[in-house]
């Protein structure tokens, strides 16, 4: 079955839907969309050391994202600047920084494009093996952390309180969104990371009563998206990486549709109180 080139590139991108789905939730919830693209941002930095020093690609592109946010969390106890402007500088830096690396090195041919937009076509079967396995890991580090990744998110102070360590918590989680980011950068693609982890979630949180559900929802929508989004590229001839985010983009515009009936359930999907 994994002989044919769309079936690998279905069964990865579905892969690492149920992942992002989420973590994407979480995302949203901790009101960390930027932090999103400074992760993403990071892995051209990765990318450009991968080469320089010739390491695996998703190890160098996990350890200068895990290193981006022990930076931020070092960078934010100081308090002398605001997340926001920190995000910037840390997003700008890595990403700049990436590049100009690529520059020096004019002894390698490197598809930047093939980095920046993915091509989920090319997958391996070693590839579909890297998605499926770590984001098995990942789904069951947020099964085992989901109450204090949830009271963290709702608040720190209370989730402090009750010895639920939610600094910890916190690390936890942007050490996930590095290990997801380093498995999907291949896929989709550096720029469009950040839209499979918030468009699938945003769409979810429209028919959710719940936390929990909201995150299987946000799954679910992946996955479509990431199949519409394929055959979508398979009949128009577009750009899959792309056309998955489209897809995802369509699903959303449709959640806002008014439904009859709707009543304000939303909020009850949402954590209050996440991390500003």
């Amino acid at each position: 079955m994994l002989d044919d080139f769309f079936t690998r590139a279905l069964l990865a991108g579905i892969g690492l839907a149920l992942t992002t789905g989420p973590l994407g939730c979480f995302v949203i919830w901790r009101r960390m969309a930027y932090f999103g693209d400074t992760m993403a941002h990071s892995a051209l930095l990765g990318v450009a050391l991968s080469l320089l020093l010739h390491v695996n690609l998703a190890v160098s592109v996990f350890a200068v994202a895990a290193v981006v946010s022990l930076t931020l969390l070092l960078l934010q106890k100081r308090g002398s600047l605001s997340t926001d402007a920190l995000l910037g500088i840390l997003s700008h830096a890595t990403l700049a920084t990436g590049l100009v690396i690529v520059s020096f090195m004019t002894w390698v041919r490197i598809d930047l494009v093939g980095f920046l937009f993915g091509d989920i076509l090319a997958v391996t079967q070693a590839d579909v093996s890297l998605v499926w396995g770590g984001g098995i890991l990942v789904l069951l580090a947020i099964v085992y952390m989901w109450r204090p990744l949830i009271a963290s998110t709702v608040n720190p102070e209370l989730a402090a309180a009750e010895g639920l360590e939610p600094e910890r918590a916190r690390l936890a989680f942007m050490l996930l969104m590095a290990l997801v980011i380093a498995i999907a950068m291949k896929i989709v693609g550096i720029l469009l990371i950040t839209s499979l982890l918030i468009i699938p979630a945003a769409t979810a949180r429209r028919f959710s009563a719940g936390p929990e559900t909201m995150a299987v929802l946000a799954s679910l929508f992946g996955a479509v998206a990431v199949a519409g989004g394929l055959f979508g590229s398979l009949k128009f001839d577009t750009p899959s990486g792309p056309s998955i985010v489209v897809a995802a983009l369509v699903l959303f515009l449709a959640s806002l549709l008014p439904r009859r009936g709707e009543h304000s359930s939303i909020a009850a999907a949402q954590p209050e109180g996440g991390n500003r």
